[in-house]
C-alpha cells in the first residue's frame, strides 16, 4: 500500500511538479503532516496548511496553473466534510437575505484599509482591462469606459449600479457621463466609502437586497455580484433586473463564470474568501435569462484577470508588514494563496471573464457592440 507521501507525489507529478524540487513551481514541504492533512482533508485542508506555513512555493501562481491545466485538482480526493458541503450547496438556498451578509462580513467588511492598499485608485474589485492599458489604474480606467460605452450611456440617463462596491463605476459614470445613479450594495461599510467618494455628485447610495428593489432604470450594471448569489437565485436577479429596467434599456452583466454548470465552490474559497458563492457556467446565465431578454452581446476576457490579480499580488506583499502586523501572518498568507490560484484559474481557461450585454425584447433596431 502506498504511502501519504507517494501518493501525493504521483498525484503532483501529472502537472510536471516535484516536491522538494528545484524549479520554482516545485512544492516545499515544511511539515511531513502536510500528505496526510491533503488526501484527509481535501483542498480546506491543503489550503490551510499553506496558510500555516506548512509548505511553500517559490512561484505559486505557475504552480497553481500546473494543478489546474493539467487537472490535478480533479485527482484530490474529498473528505467527508466535503461531501456535506456539496449536499449543503445542492439541497439547501445558501444565498437568502439573511445569508448573503454573510460573505459580506466575512470578506468585504474586514476593513475598507485592505482593499485600498491592494486595488486601484476606483476601488475596483473586478477585472480590469488589459487591451492598450500598461498600469492598473490605467486598465480599470479603461475597464470603465468600456461598460458606460457598451450601456450607450448620455446625460440625464438613470443608471442602476447593482452590487455597487465602493462606489468607483458610480462615481465614474456621474463624472464623465454625465447620468444619476442609485447604487445598491449590503455591505455597510462599502455604503460609507461609496457615499463618501460621491460627495456633490448625483449618486445615491442604497443599503439594502438587490432583491427589494421596485425602480426604473434607463441602464443597469451588475458588475461582480452573480458570482455571490448562488445558482437558485439566477432568476431571481434577472428578474429584478427586468422589473426594474424601461423597456427600451440596456443592461450589462459582468461576471467570473466557469466551464460547467455547478451548484458549489471550493470548500477552501466558500470558507474563506466567499461563503456561499459559486461560479455560473454560459448555460446558467442564459437559461436564467431565457425569455426575459434578448442577448446582444457575449465578451470574454478572462485572460486579463491573470494579470489584474498578479498586480494586486504585487500591491499585497508592498504592504506585507502591515497586515502582519495588523491580522496576522495567516490572513496575510490565506490572501497570498487566493490571488494565486485565482490569476492560475484564468491563465488555464477554467475560468472566464464575461460580460454579458442584454435588452428586453421591446427594444427594436441593431446593439452595435463596442470593444
Amino acid at each position: 500500500m502506498s504511502s501519504s507521501k507517494e501518493i501525493f507525489e504521483k498525484m503532483f507529478a501529472a502537472g510536471g511538479i516535484k516536491i522538494n524540487g528545484d524549479n520554482p513551481w516545485d512544492i516545499q514541504i515544511h511539515n511531513p503532516k502536510t500528505y496526510d492533512r491533503l488526501l484527509s482533508g481535501g483542498s480546506l485542508g491543503f489550503g490551510e496548511a499553506f496558510m500555516e506555513g506548512w509548505w511553500d512555493c517559490a512561484a505559486l501562481d505557475e504552480f497553481f496553473f500546473r494543478v489546474q491545466y493539467h487537472r490535478v485538482d480533479k485527482m484530490i480526493p474529498r473528505d467527508f466534510n466535503t461531501f456535506k458541503y456539496v449536499l449543503k450547496a445542492k439541497y439547501m438556498n445558501r444565498q437568502t437575505k439573511s445569508r448573503a451578509k454573510e460573505v459580506v462580513r466575512m470578506h468585504y467588511d474586514v476593513g475598507n484599509d485592505i482593499y485600498q492598499r491592494i486595488l486601484d485608485k476606483h476601488m475596483l474589485y473586478s477585472c480590469a482591462y488589459w487591451k492598450t492599458a500598461q498600469t492598473l489604474d490605467e486598465a480599470q480606467d479603461d475597464k470603465l469606459h468600456l461598460i458606460c460605452r457598451k450601456l450607450k450611456l448620455e446625460p440625464g440617463m438613470r443608471l442602476l449600479d447593482l452590487g455597487c462596491g465602493w462606489g468607483g463605476l458610480s462615481k465614474f459614470a456621474a463624472e464623465n457621463y454625465g447620468v444619476s445613479v442609485v447604487g445598491v450594495t449590503i455591505s455597510e461599510e462599502q455604503a460609507a466609502m461609496a457615499r463618501e467618494v460621491n460627495k456633490g455628485l448625483p449618486v445615491e447610495i442604497r443599503v439594502h437586497d438587490y432583491r427589494d428593489l421596485n425602480d426604473k432604470f434607463d441602464r443597469i450594471a451588475c458588475i461582480a455580484m452573480m458570482e455571490h448569489i448562488g445558482y437558485r437565485n439566477h432568476r431571481e436577479l434577472m428578474e429584478t433586473v427586468e422589473r426594474n429596467l424601461s423597456d427600451d434599456g440596456i443592461f450589462l452583466l459582468h461576471t467570473i463564470g466557469g466551464n460547467y454548470s455547478t451548484k458549489f465552490t471550493d470548500p477552501w474559497i466558500d470558507k474563506y474568501i466567499f461563503a456561499n458563492g459559486m461560479l455560473p457556467s454560459a448555460a446558467q446565465i442564459t437559461t436564467a435569462a431565457m425569455g426575459l431578454f434578448i442577448l446582444e452581446d457575449w465578451h470574454n476576457f478572462g485572460v486579463y484577470y491573470d494579470r489584474t490579480c498578479l498586480e494586486w499580488l504585487i500591491n499585497l506583499k508592498k504592504s506585507k508588514d502591515v497586515f502582519v502586523e495588523q491580522y496576522g501572518l495567516p490572513f496575510y498568507r490565506m490572501w497570498e494563496y487566493y490571488l494565486n490560484a485565482s490569476a492560475a484559474s484564468f491563465r488555464s481557461r477554467k475560468n472566464h471573464l464575461w460580460q454579458v450585454v442584454y435588452t428586453k425584447p421591446k427594444k427594436l433596431g441593431l446593439y452595435e457592440a463596442v470593444r
